[in-house]
C-alpha cells in the first residue's frame, strides 16, 4: 500500500497522500464542526491499515470510537455510506482498529510516566509558568543532583532537592551562583500547584517505554495509541509539555532512517495551538528543531488546530501536507487565516482558493500533499472519504474491555517507588537528627569514635552514581542489541543524562 486515499476532488481525480512523503509532517485546520475530527480519525485508520503506528490525542472524546467498527444502526450512517458510493469505495465496510488507550490520570487507559530528570529543567520551567531567575535555579539544582549522581523520579525527589538547596543556599552560591531562597520558595510553590491539578502522577516509574509505541498487530496493522485529553485539556500547559516531552523521547530514542517508505510513526498534535500560547522564543526554536530533525527519525508530525495562522510561519513551513476545511470570515483575524492559508497552498487556476474556504461544507476540504518529487500537488476542492469506525465515544464498559486485552495490561499500572534523592536526603537528615540528640547525651568525643549511623549523603551519592553507571552500560547494550534505548529502564534516568544534556544543548 503505497498511498492513502484521502477523497475524491471537484474536477473528478481521486486525492492521495504518498506514505513515502507522510513523515514530511502536515497540518489540519478548520472552523469547529467542519469535519477535522473525521478527517483525522480517518487518516488515522488509513495509516494503522497501512502498518504505520499511530499516536493521537483525544481531546473531545470522540476518538475512542477507533477502537470499534461502524454500524447502519449508528448516528450518521447514512451519510457515511452515501458518502463512500458518491467516493466510489465499493469495499466500503465498517472495520475496528487495534487501539491502546493510555491517560496521564491512569484513569481512562495505561498510565504515562517520565521521571523529573527525562524532562529537565526547560520543559519543567515551562511547565512550571518560572521566570528566567527561577529558571536559572531550577537549572542549578538538576546540576547539583547530576554531579551528586541523586536520581530524580518523581515530584517528592524535586522537592527535597530544592529545600536542601534553600537550606544550603550559601554553600552552592558559591559553586553555582546566586541561589535565592526566593526562587526557590517560587519554584516550591508552582510543585504544590502542579500537585493539586494531579501532574504528579505523571513523574515517576516505570517510566513510559517509547518501543511500546511503534509496535503493529497480528495482522501488520499499525498500533493506535490514543490519549485520553479530556480531563488534560484543563491543564493545558500540561498538555503541551507532554506532547513536546513525548516528541524529544522519540528523537532521542528513534535511530535516524533518512527517507522510508512509510513513516515509523504516525503522531497527530490536536490543539496544537497550545503549544505555542506564549512559548518564549527559545522553546519555539526547540519545537522548529525537534520537527524538522525527526522527519529523519521516520517521524511524521500532523498539527491539528483551528486556525492555520496558530502555527508559527517558521514551523508550518515544515508542513507539506495539507488539509484545509471551512473557515468563516466573521473577524479580521480570520479574514488574515484565510488569506494566509491561501497562499500557502500551490495555485489551481480554475479555484479561487480564499473565497472556496469560506464555502466549504462539511466533510468537504482543500487538499495538497507531496508528491513523489517533493513538489506540493495543485490544491483540490475535495469530498473527504468516510471513516469505517465508530464516530463517537466508546461506553465505559466498551472502554474497560479495550483496556483488558491490551498488551500492555498490568506493565504500567503498578507504581514503583525505589530509592531516589528523597530517600538519600531524609536518611541523612534522620542521621543528623539522631547524632545530634547522641552528642548531647555523650559527648562529642564519645560518639566521633563510633562509626556512621549511616551512610554520608555523598557515599549514598556515590552508590546512585554507581548504580546509574550500571544503567547506562546495560543501555548501551540495548541498543546494540535491539537498535534503541529503553526508556523504561530504572536505572538508566540515574545516569549523567549525556542524551538529554544533547537535547538540552538543541534546545539553547
Amino acid at each position: 500500500m503505497d498511498d492513502i486515499y484521502l477523497g475524491l476532488a471537484a474536477n473528478g481525480e481521486k486525492q492521495y497522500l504518498t506514505l513515502a512523503q507522510a513523515n514530511r509532517h502536515g497540518l489540519i485546520a478548520g472552523a469547529t464542526g467542519t469535519g477535522k475530527t473525521v478527517t483525522l480519525q480517518g487518516l488515522a485508520e488509513s495509516f494503522s491499515a497501512a502498518g504505520v503506528p499511530v499516536f493521537v490525542a483525544d481531546v473531545k472524546g470522540d476518538l475512542s470510537g477507533l477502537a470499534m467498527p461502524g454500524s447502519p444502526t449508528f448516528k450518521n450512517a447514512d451519510k457515511l455510506e452515501a458518502r463512500a458510493r458518491e467516493l466510489g469505495i465499493a469495499d466500503y465496510a465498517y472495520r475496528d482498529n487495534p487501539v491502546v488507550f493510555w491517560d496521564l490520570y491512569g484513569e481512562q487507559g495505561h498510565p504515562i510516566r517520565t521521571t523529573v530528570s527525562e524532562m529537565g529543567p526547560l520543559l519543567l520551567a515551562r511547565l512550571l509558568d518560572l521566570n528566567e531567575t527561577q529558571e536559572g535555579v531550577l537549572n542549578i539544582v538538576f546540576r547539583f543532583a547530576d554531579e551528586e549522581g541523586m536520581l530524580l523520579l518523581d515530584l517528592e525527589d524535586l522537592q527535597a532537592m530544592l529545600a536542601y538547596t534553600a537550606e544550603h543556599a550559601k554553600t552552592l552560591t558559591a559553586k553555582y551562583g546566586n541561589v535565592s531562597k526566593a526562587s526557590v520558595g517560587a519554584i516550591q510553590r508552582q510543585l504544590l500547584a502542579l500537585d493539586s491539578q494531579g501532574g504528579a502522577r505523571f513523574f515517576g516509574e516505570p517510566a513510559l517505554e517509547i518501543a511500546d509505541f511503534i509496535a503493529t498487530d497480528d495482522h501488520g496493522r499499525g498500533i493506535v495509541n490514543v490519549l485520553a485529553a479530556d480531563r488534560l485539556m484543563r491543564s493545558p500547559k500540561l498538555y503541551a509539555t507532554f506532547l513536546l516531552w513525548l516528541l524529544a523521547e522519540l528523537f532521542e530514542t528513534l535511530p535516524e532512517v533518512g527517507d522510508p517508505e512509510k513513516p515509523k510513526l504516525v503522531f497527530f498534535f490536536d490543539e496544537a495551538h497550545l503549544l505555542f500560547d506564549e512559548a518564549p522564543d527559545a522553546l519555539e526554536d526547540t519545537i522548529e528543531r525537534v520537527v524538522r530533525l525527526i522527519r529523519s527519525k521516520g517521524v511524521g508530525v500532523y498539527f491539528v488546530t483551528q486556525n492555520p495562522i496558530d502555527i508559527p510561519e517558521r514551523i508550518a513551513g515544515q508542513l507539506g501536507n495539507r488539509v484545509q476545511h471551512a473557515l468563516r470570515a466573521f473577524t479580521p483575524r480570520d479574514q488574515r487565516a484565510i488569506r494566509a492559508a491561501a497562499e500557502t497552498f500551490r495555485i489551481n487556476p480554475e479555484l479561487d482558493v480564499a473565497q472556496a474556504i469560506t464555502e466549504l461544507k462539511v466533510g468537504e476540504a482543500l487538499v495538497s500533499t507531496l508528491q513523489l518529487d517533493g513538489a506540493p500537488s495543485i490544491v483540490q476542492r475535495t469530498l473527504v472519504r468516510p471513516p469505517a469506525s465508530r464516530l463517537g465515544p466508546l461506553t465505559a464498559k466498551e472502554r474497560a474491555i479495550v483496556n483488558s486485552v491490551s498488551p500492555h495490561e498490568g506493565k504500567y499500572e503498578e507504581r514503583v517507588d525505589r530509592e531516589s534523592a528523597a530517600e538519600v536526603l531524609a536518611a541523612k537528615a534522620a542521621d543528623a537528627a539522631a547524632t545530634a540528640q547522641e552528642v548531647a547525651a555523650k559527648g562529642r568525643e564519645d560518639v566521633a569514635k563510633r562509626e556512621r549511623k549511616s551512610t554520608s549523603l555523598w557515599g549514598n551519592a556515590g552508590k546512585s552514581a554507581a548504580r546509574a553507571a550500571a544503567g547506562s552500560v546495560a543501555s548501551v547494550a540495548v541498543a546494540a542489541v535491539l537498535g534503541r534505548k529503553s526508556s523504561a529502564d530504572p536505572l538508566r534516568t540515574g545516569a549523567t543524562a549525556f542524551v538529554r544534556n544533547i537535547l538540552g544543548g538543541l534546545m539553547r
